[in-house]
């Protein structure tokens, strides 16, 4: 096996997932929230509960930005900060109720999407995606 062929085309795949990921937000609005802070809703929506450092982390934020945009979505009542009670100086930060209902009509608007992609898809070709899905969630997403 020619490892570095592979990390080539892991990174042509990590590309066109991001592709596909930007193609597929893209055109989602949400009203007074901005790209940022929906990246930031999506983080939390698949990864709750979640700490600043986290998100900043893994978002490419700077703490100070990232501590700034949560102050907004907190404000918006669409997350909030769960004060850890053997340390107060902890939280973790978890989507309100409203933050919930948005994201679930996002995620709609989003599964819409991904059935027209694959609608004309066999049955064999769609366990082919679930496999290969599970086996880079098991091998290497973990």
């Amino acid at each position: 096996m020619d490892k570095n062929k592979l990390f080539q085309q892991f990174v042509q795949f990590t590309a066109s997932v991001h592709q596909v990921t930007n193609d597929m937000t893209k055109e989602i609005k949400i009203d007074n929230i901005t790209s940022v802070q929906y990246k930031i809703l999506e983080y939390i929506t698949v990864s709750q509960p979640v700490t600043l450092s986290e998100i900043s982390e893994c978002l490419h934020l700077s703490l100070p930005n990232s501590s700034r945009e949560l102050k907004k979505l907190i404000e918006k009542q669409l997350c909030e900060k769960i004060i850890d009670p053997n340390d107060r100086r902890k939280y973790d930060i978890r989507l309100t109720e409203n933050g919930t209902e948005l994201m679930n009509k996002v995620f709609q608007q989003l599964e819409l999407k991904f059935q027209a992609q694959i609608n004309n898809l066999s049955e064999p070709e769609l366990k082919e995606i679930e496999e290969a899905i599970n086996i880079l969630q098991k091998k290497f997403f973990s």
